[in-house]
């Protein structure tokens, strides 16, 4: 049985239409596609325990435990910040699951929206276009 803890994250991921989609696709053992699970552990490793997330990613029938942890070792040592809904869309037209439910509604797959992440992925996001407008400036 989750802690509350745990269910008030799953709770706070299943305001997003497109983690509830999901993850309702996780529960009933759908093969959500690499780049679905992709999408889901990047987004919620910040919500969910590695447990938990390694929990939530074995409910995909094609997808082991160990491979659930190996790629959660993978986004952690890249620290992958959540993919803006133009990503997700490319990674939906790589694959045949549908990653986000309504892709006609520009709000479905934009979690900055629905989401409230911790502050360093905010921190780590404004590091990076600064970096880059440096660049692109001294380039």
């Amino acid at each position: 049985m989750p802690t509350k803890t745990t269910t008030s994250a799953i709770e706070m991921l299943r305001r997003d239409a497109m983690m509830a989609h999901l993850m309702d696709s996780l529960d009933d053992g759908k093969d959500i596609g690499h780049y679905g699970r992709l999408v889901f552990a990047i987004i919620a490793r910040h919500f969910l325990s590695e447990k938990e997330l390694v929990a939530e990613l074995g409910k995909d029938n094609d997808f082991s435990p160990d491979a659930a942890r190996e790629l959660l070792d993978e986004i952690k040592a890249h620290d992958y910040n959540p993919p803006r809904r133009e990503k997700i869309l490319n990674y939906q037209s790589r694959q045949g699951f549908p990653i986000i439910p309504d892709s006609e509604d520009p709000d479905c797959g934009n979690v900055y929206r629905s989401l409230e992440f911790p502050d360093e992925v905010y921190d780590h996001i404004s590091e990076y276009r600064e970096q880059k407008a440096e660049a692109a400036h001294t380039g």
